[in-house]
C-alpha cells in the first residue's frame, strides 16, 4: 500500500502592528574607540529613514547605561500616542555577557535587557523590541575555514490572555559568544556599517534582513595585524510574528 502524500501548507503570515510611534536609544561609549562616530552617522541615518525618533547618548559610564535604560522605559510608558518598537543599540569595549562604561566599569547586558520587557514596560507588552550590541564577547579570534561550493495560546474560558516574559525581542550582536568584534578606525565597524546598509536598501522581514547582514559579513575578509581574519553575528529571536521596518 502506497503512502499517502503529505503537502505541507505554508504558514499563515502574521505581522506586528507599526502604525504607531517608534523610538529608538542609542548608547556609544567613544572613549577608545574610534570610527565610532562614523557608525552613530550610520545609524542616525538609517533610524530617520524608518521613522525612528532616535536618542544618541555618547560615554555612559555603567551606571548611566542602566540609568538610560530605565529612562527611555519611562518615556516609552508615558508617550502621547500608542508605540509600536522599540530599537537599542549599545556600543562598548566588551566580555561575554558585559559591556565597559566609559569609566572602565561593567554592567550586565542581561540587567539592559530586562528593562523593557514584557513584565517591566507595560507599553511595549507584544510588541517588537531589537537590540543592536556591538562589543566584543571574548579574545577568540576567527580565521575561517574552507568551505566547498504560529503562535500558539493556550487560554482556558473567563480567564485574561496571558503572555511570557521574555516575548517579542531580537538580540543581534555584532560577533558569537567569545570572540572578538571588529571596528575600522575611520570607517567605523563592518556589522554596523552592513546592518544600515542593508536596513535602508532592503525590504522584507527583520529576520530575513538578519540573514543577509550575516551572508555579507560571512563573505567579508577582515584583515587585524596583518591577517585575515572572518567574523559573523549572531541573532536571538523571541519574535512571535513577521516585522516589518518600512
Amino acid at each position: 500500500m502506497e503512502e499517502e502524500m503529505i503537502h505541507p501548507r505554508p504558514l499563515q503570515e502574521e505581522a506586528y502592528d507599526m502604525s504607531g510611534a517608534r523610538l529608538a536609544l542609542t548608547l556609544c561609549v567613544m572613549k577608545a574607540r574610534e570610527g565610532s562616530e562614523a557608525d552613530i552617522s550610520a545609524l542616525e541615518h538609517m533610524f530617520k529613514q524608518l521613522r525612528f525618533e532616535n536618542t544618541t547618548k555618547r560615554d555612559p559610564t555603567a551606571q548611566q547605561f542602566q540609568e538610560e535604560l530605565k529612562n527611555f522605559q519611562d518615556v516609552i510608558d508615558n508617550w502621547k500616542e500608542p508605540v509600536s518598537c522599540a530599537f537599542v543599540v549599545l556600543m562598548a569595549h566588551g566580555e561575554e555577557g558585559l559591556l565597559k562604561g566609559e569609566d572602565g566599569e561593567m554592567v550586565k547586558l542581561d540587567d539592559l535587557f530586562e528593562t523593557l520587557n514584557n513584565k517591566n514596560c507595560r507599553a511595549l507588552r507584544g510588541k517588537p523590541k531589537i537590540y543592536i550590541v556591538q562589543a566584543c564577547r571574548g579574545e577568540h579570534r576567527d580565521l575561517g575555514e574552507t568551505i566547498g561550493g504560529d503562535e500558539m495560546v493556550m487560554v482556558t474560558k473567563d480567564e485574561p490572555q496571558t503572555i511570557p516574559t521574555y516575548t517579542d525581542t531580537v538580540h543581534v550582536y555584532s560577533t558569537v559568544e567569545g570572540h572578538l568584534a571588529y571596528r575600522h578606525d575611520v570607517d567605523g565597524s563592518t556589522f554596523i556599517q552592513t546592518l544600515t546598509d542593508v536596513f535602508c536598501n532592503r525590504k522584507g522581514p527583520i529576520l530575513q534582513l538578519l540573514t543577509e547582514v550575516t551572508r555579507r559579513m560571512a563573505k567579508a575578509e577582515l584583515v587585524q595585524e596583518g591577517t585575515a581574519r572572518k567574523v559573523n553575528p549572531e541573532i536571538e529571536s523571541t519574535l512571535r510574528k513577521q516585522l516589518y521596518l518600512q
